[in-house]
């Protein structure tokens, strides 16, 4: 089983581009911060989790979703790797998201309530 749920904030606004094609399709790219619950001295105090979205849900993101709302996306884990010419191997590690919702606002640092956004 593959699934990812993250609660966090948007580090800047949702990028939509959209596939091209005989049907493009909407693709949204954002990144989340999401808070560490433990850390040791000297590390960051947060994660930054690149996401994408396609279809319907990238372009909710886009058109609702603004750096520093606070937001729960719930998806699966992808790892991308290609080989540079100069035969270095690159990684990417990011989620696919399938649902997204509404975590607060960015006055409200302290809200729980969460809202659906389809």
């Amino acid at each position: 089983m593959n699934k990812v749920m993250l609660l966090g904030r948007l580090v800047k606004d949702v990028e939509l581009r959209y596939s091209q094609g005989d049907n493009p399709i909407a693709v949204s790219k954002y990144t989340l911060a999401v808070n560490r619950q433990f850390k040791r001295e000297g590390e960051p105090d947060a994660d930054f989790i690149n996401l994408i979205a396609f279809g319907k849900v990238a372009e909710v993101a886009e058109k609702y979703f603004k750096k520093g709302q606070q937001i729960v996306v719930v998806g699966r884990l992808q790892v991308r790797n290609y080989e540079s010419e100069d035969g270095r191997k690159h990684f990417f590690t990011e989620v696919i998201v399938d649902e997204q919702y509404f975590a607060g606002n960015k006055k409200d640092k302290s809200s729980d309530s969460v809202n659906e956004v389809k």
